[in-house]
């Protein structure tokens, strides 16, 4: 077989293995062979949406616009569902699946806040993120990008470990018409992928 077949099977069983795109930028996952327990804080600071890479606000402030035109107080609903998604639906969808994936396998518990006595954290950046759309017979799937980061807890400018988690897919068998649960689905994903990535790299 020559080295363009065998490169081809390498990048298909990596897609295959962890459902998306990973790309590793600094360090290994290696330094976590001895902890029990790790830090997770999200971070939404440098968050873009849409192809136009439209800010958190500017995004909130377009959909408002639309939906007031569609029907009077639909906004409303839709932003409050929007603001609470984070910590109703995307934060615990991935604290979920991290828990089912590495902590089962390599005993590390991942736990939500800043505890000083745990020697790293997880840092979660959402970069970008697609929200998707279903209109029942056609639909697309969500895409959901972050830096995962494992930082010293006692300086977190101390990066030991990062990767680019590119477009995990948020979509669910069936329909889904909420944009919320479809990026959460993103978010479940990235940590399953994560999860499995950790596996593989802390003998």
């Amino acid at each position: 077989m020559n080295q363009w077949r065998i490169n081809i099977l390498l990048f298909c069983t990596s897609v295959i293995a962890y459902g998306q795109s990973f790309k590793e930028e600094k360090g290994s996952l290696s330094v976590l062979k001895n902890q029990t327990e790790v830090n997770v804080i999200f971070d939404y600071s440098k968050l873009r949406l849409m192809k136009a890479n439209l800010t958190e606000e500017e995004y909130i402030q377009d959909r408002v616009q639309y939906l007031n035109q569609k029907k009077k107080g639909e906004s409303e609903y839709w932003v409050n569902n929007w603001k609470n998604a984070k910590s109703f639906i995307w934060e615990p969808n991935f604290m979920k699946l991290l828990a089912k994936t590495i902590t089962e396998k390599k005993g590390i518990s991942f736990v939500l806040g800043e505890n000083s006595a745990n020697k790293y954290t997880l840092i979660v950046e959402a970069i970008w993120i697609y929200p998707g759309w279903d209109a029942g017979i056609m639909k697309k799937a969500a895409k959901v990008s972050t830096h995962l980061k494992i930082v010293e807890t006692a300086d977190k400018n101390n990066v030991v470990y990062q990767v680019q988690a590119i477009e995990a897919p948020g979509d669910q068998f069936g329909s889904n018409f909420n944009d919320e649960l479809r990026i959460g689905e993103g978010f479940e994903k990235t940590a399953k992928s994560f999860g499995k990535l950790m596996i593989k790299k802390i003998k």
